[in-house]
């Protein structure tokens, strides 16, 4: 099967990919599904929430490395929107009208710019309360993960 519809993956569901948790078999599944479209942000933001989970015992060492090298390998086939003056307005104001905080209004923002100027209508795809309601708000084609 090729995959060539594109969703938005928020860092959320991501480190779902590697750690398994609720919501990972659903998650798998819609990387088998779309292609995987996110914010420049997005590795940062994932191995900062695995190296928290290594510094609190939820990961050895030795996992840790593990899904750190996996991450890097399926990094070659992640689209990923850069963070530039649009997305930067975008989420500025998205932080004043929607009360989302740094990062969330980065990935909405980023979601919202690709869409503008693709012309595409794609899901997106999160595990984060409060980008599901901003997404709601905006009418984005939203994927909830539990």
């Amino acid at each position: 099967m090729t995959v060539t519809r594109l969703a938005y993956f928020d860092t959320s569901v991501l480190v779902k990919r590697y750690v398994k948790e609720r919501g990972s078999t659903a998650t798998r599944k819609l990387l088998e599904r779309y292609r995987f479209l996110s914010s420049a942000v997005a590795p940062v933001e994932a191995l900062s929430a695995l190296s928290r989970r290594r510094t609190d015992g939820e990961l050895t060492q030795r996992d840790f490395l593990a899904i750190k090298s996996r991450l890097h390998k399926d990094r070659a086939y992640w689209e990923l929107v850069e963070v530039g003056p649009i997305v930067l307005s975008q989420a500025e104001e998205l932080v004043q009208r929607a009360g989302l905080r740094t990062l969330d209004a980065l990935h909405v923002a980023s979601a919202l710019t690709f869409q503008a100027a693709s012309g595409l209508t794609i899901p997106f795809v999160t595990a984060d309360v409060r980008q599901r309601d901003a997404a709601e708000s905006l009418a984005l084609n939203l994927i909830w993960i539990e």
